[in-house]
């Protein structure tokens, strides 16, 4: 069963810790999925299967979020620059849709990995 405290908890953790990462992009971002992750895996525990799942919804949900912080931001820039600006950023579109599953993909299998190594060390 999944325990959703953690998973939040974990989220709020790589939302966070990704917003203040920005300062070292990539890097940043790398270190909030893995310190979210290994959070939710704590905090479930339970073995390594539980710790895994429950890093993979934090993770998850923390890029998805990011996604979509990236997906308005590119939409506010497009509108900024009247309708070439729109047509540039709706090209631009897929493009940043891809780069937004890619990021997301990562950061859910490192929280993941995380999160199995938390529960091993709350068992």
């Amino acid at each position: 069963m999944t325990n959703w405290r953690a998973v939040f908890v974990g989220f709020l953790v790589v939302t966070v810790l990704g917003f203040i990462g920005l300062a070292v992009p990539g890097l940043g971002q790398l270190a909030a999925g893995l310190i979210g992750g290994f959070v939710a895996g704590y905090m479930a525990g339970g073995g390594l299967g539980s710790g895994f799942w429950h890093g993979l919804l934090a993770g998850s949900l923390g890029g998805i979020i990011g996604g979509l912080l990236i997906g308005v931001a590119v939409g506010i820039i497009g509108l900024a620059l009247g309708p070439i600006g729109g047509a540039i950023s709706g090209a631009a579109g897929i493009g940043i849709f891809v780069l937004v599953v890619g990021i997301s993909v990562i950061m859910a299998l490192e929280s993941a990995v995380a999160g199995a190594v938390g529960a091993a060390v709350n068992a």
